[in-house]
């Protein structure tokens, strides 16, 4: 009796871990510390339906926390 080898689990984590207060969103993944702490046992599906809304939640989270400049063409002093 064989068995394969345990397939990876897709995940968006990038090690930027850092949680913003105010969205209580990951810095990194853009993922809930609730969602990190269950991915792993979330469904193939679950999973999908998170990874779609990542794009989505990184507006919830201000440019400045991410490195990044508030309007195009800002510079940093």
């Amino acid at each position: 009796m064989s068995t394969s080898p345990a397939r990876p689990v897709l995940t968006p984590c990038i090690k930027v871990c850092a949680v913003d207060g105010e969205s209580g969103l990951c810095l990194g993944c853009f993922r809930s510390l609730q969602e990190i702490a269950a991915w792993a046992r979330y469904t193939d599906e679950e999973r999908a339906i998170i990874l779609d809304q990542l794009s989505a939640r990184r507006q919830l989270i201000s440019p400045e926390k991410l490195g990044l400049s508030a309007w195009p063409g800002a510079r940093a002093n």
